[in-house]
């Protein structure tokens, strides 16, 4: 790799030699010679001398500027010859690169990959669908490029292997366990992806749901949970209601009840106020 002065300088001579080998041949346009102010010359014709002129020349021309190539800011290029790898380059600006290498670009910024919904499960072994949010970037460009077909298919495979590995807490939970699997999943992918030159910053799950096949059964659940807890809270006020007014009946002198009477008003009163509790939730 050289700069890209030098390939614009060998492109320039190449385009030179070509215009003398011309003006030697006497093939160049008069308009040409007065143009570029060359004295006038009868030529010496097209022969095999002007003609391996004209290859070498040719030959540098597009050497020189067939090479050229632009580097970008977060962008590498890695170079191959004949299937071997022969280096990175990282650098920015105008350069020249041997036209017979291939070179293939590769973002070596800091990358966001939302995934699709995966399977998953939390502690309970319940079927889940996650999706993550993965922090990456490619760290060894050779290994990234080479050491794998496609590195971020590879990626993705990696996080799905580590979902089927660590239990993923719906949200809500409590943040230790949200924050245990987040740190669990972030080292398992970093631990898979090194290898082939993958730098993984952080695995954040970002959305965590019921899968299909299991969402209405817990929906089902949770309205029974919610239902057992609002008949809880409505005995429990109703009870209190009962005895806080036999109470009252009783130390203000209103009533005087024997146990057979007692348990009959507590009964009745029982009934009112469940009636009452009942009208009001309809």
């Amino acid at each position: 790799m050289l700069p890209g002065s030098a390939g614009v300088l060998a492109g320039a001579c190449g385009v030179a030699g070509c215009v003398a080998t011309s003006w030697w041949a006497g093939a160049l346009p008069t308009l040409a010679v007065e143009a570029l102010r060359l004295p006038e010359y009868a030529g010496a014709g097209l022969g095999p001398v002007q003609w391996a002129a004209y290859a070498g020349a040719g030959a540098l021309g597009l050497f020189g500027f067939g090479g050229l190539a632009r580097g970008r800011t977060g962008r590498a290029w890695v170079l191959g010859l004949f299937g071997r790898y022969r280096g990175t380059v990282r650098r920015t600006g105008l350069m020249w690169v041997n036209p017979l290498l291939l070179r293939r670009r590769v973002d070596v910024r800091l990358r966001h990959w939302r995934g699709e919904p995966m399977p998953a499960a939390d502690g309970n072994g319940v079927a889940l669908r996650v999706v993550v949010l993965v922090v990456w970037r490619v760290r060894d460009t050779a290994r990234a490029t080479l050491g794998v077909e496609d590195h971020e298919s590879y990626l993705r495979e990696c996080v799905e292997a580590a979902l089927a590995r660590v239990p993923v807490e719906l949200p809500g939970s409590a943040r230790a366990s949200v924050d245990a699997a987040t740190d669990a999943l972030t080292r398992l992918v970093a631990t898979d992806a090194a290898p082939v030159g993958l730098e993984v910053f952080s695995v954040q799950p970002v959305r965590v749901e019921y899968a299909p096949e299991v969402a209405a059964a817990m929906h089902r659940r949770r309205i029974a949970a919610l239902d057992a807890q609002h008949r809880a809270t409505v005995l429990t006020s109703v009870v209190d209601s009962v005895e806080d007014t036999v109470t009252r009946l009783t130390m203000r002198g209103l009533v005087e009840l024997d146990d057979y009477e007692r348990k009959a008003l507590v009964k009745d009163l029982t009934v009112a106020f469940c009636a009452g509790r009942g009208e009001q939730g309809a």
